[in-house]
């Protein structure tokens, strides 16, 4: 289960409350690419709303949601709160998209195009301030017992979907309950609110609202397939492809090369941040395989494998073991997913495989050996093959 914390204003978080929905936004874009091979948008602009994506195809039914919300002083809002706890009533989220029949637009103030739906799991009214959340050290024995994921997000830039790992979640939530002397609240058939004033999650008596937008299925298929027969870069398609594919039966080989017969993962991530530098880590997945703990931290290219490669997935691996494994214990798999190398006689393809062979044995008591993938279009969809090497 991941968990998510979504970023939400004094006027936004009320009707997400009100109305049982997550979600983010595409500013002023409409996006003319969804179920689509081609687009109108600068290549820049797709490639942003792409990532939004691939945060939305990250939700899996019953993930935990948590919203932030941030600091305003127009809204009076001079502190930044955390507050919880959701779930999510489906898998993915959907699109709503930019025009005038998005629903609650007007109210909202702004477009959120990429949404879904929540319900309730333990709900407190009194949220934790970002102070609380990651600047209070004084119970921490240790740099990596700190909320890298929000810190990061905080240096970063305003991605306003993101996950969480699961001992940051444990935290948090945990910080969230102890404000609240753990009491919840308790809704039953009443409807959630937020006070501004008193900055809480509150019961009123007043109509339960119900949800009627658009929900429009995500599908970048045909726009990843168009861009692959054109040779154009599509790396941010491939992660939200992956993303919302892996461990559901709609891809078999991706699930059969990389999950193997466990389709099931307890945690799924996407641009991971793994340092104060640029540094993420493309997907990262968490499973249990005969009551053992692997961590995949994934590294994706579209175009061919390069000798430059085993350079970043180093750099995941130096991160996961000095901030990841000391809170949460497992094995360490990593993967290169990249596109068919069709002659394997030459000599830059032998040159790759020697980077792997020194890869694995500088980190023979680190992690596994390196899985290479690679796949190609066959027919209307990828097909992932593990290339032994």
């Amino acid at each position: 289960m991941t968990t998510h914390v979504f970023i939400v204003s004094a006027t936004t978080f009320k009707l997400h409350l009100e109305y049982l929905f997550a979600g983010t936004g595409a500013r002023d874009n409409y996006i003319d690419f969804n179920n689509s091979a081609s687009t109108n948008l600068h290549y820049s602009k797709e490639n942003m709303l792409v990532g939004m994506m691939a945060d939305a195809n990250r939700i899996r039914k019953d993930d935990q949601i948590i919203f932030y919300l941030q600091m305003s002083s127009a809204e009076k809002i001079y502190e930044g709160k955390f507050y919880g706890i959701f779930k999510a009533k489906e898998d993915w989220s959907f699109l709503d998209n930019n025009d005038n029949g998005q629903y609650l637009i007007n109210e909202l103030g702004k477009s959120l195009t990429f949404r879904t739906l929540i319900e309730p799991s333990k709900v407190y009214a009194d949220g934790v301030t970002e102070w609380e959340a990651l600047d209070e050290i004084k119970n921490m024995q240790s740099p990596n017992q700190m909320l890298w994921s929000l810190i990061y997000r905080k240096l970063k830039g305003n991605r306003g979907n993101t996950m969480v790992t699961i001992y940051e979640a444990e935290k948090l939530c945990q910080l969230i309950r102890d404000k609240n002397n753990r009491q919840e609240l308790n809704a039953g058939g009443q409807k959630l609110s937020f006070d501004q004033v008193e900055q809480k999650i509150i019961l009123t008596d007043e109509n339960v609202c119900t949800y009627n937008g658009r929900k429009e299925e995500i599908n970048l298929l045909p726009r990843l397939i168009n861009k692959y027969n054109a040779k154009t870069a599509f790396e941010t398609h491939l992660q939200a492809y992956i993303v919302r594919n892996i461990g559901k039966r709609i891809n078999q080989s991706l699930n059969d090369c990389i999950l193997g017969k466990n389709l099931e993962f307890e945690w799924l991530g996407n641009e991971v941040s793994c340092g104060v530098g640029m540094q993420r880590i493309d997907i990262m997945v968490s499973t249990i395989q005969n009551g053992q703990r692997v961590l995949f931290p994934i590294e994706l290219k579209s175009v061919e494998a390069d000798i430059i490669n085993t350079k970043q997935i180093q750099r995941y691996i130096d991160w996961i073991e000095q901030y990841y494994t000391p809170n949460r214990q497992g094995d360490i798999q990593p993967l290169l997913i990249s596109k068919r190398i069709d002659d394997k006689t030459t000599t830059k393809y032998k040159k790759i495989i020697d980077t792997f062979v020194v890869f694995n044995s500088r980190n023979l008591k680190r992690c596994n050996n390196l899985k290479y993938i690679e796949y190609h279009l066959e027919g209307n969809d990828l097909v992932f093959e593990i290339i032994n090497y």
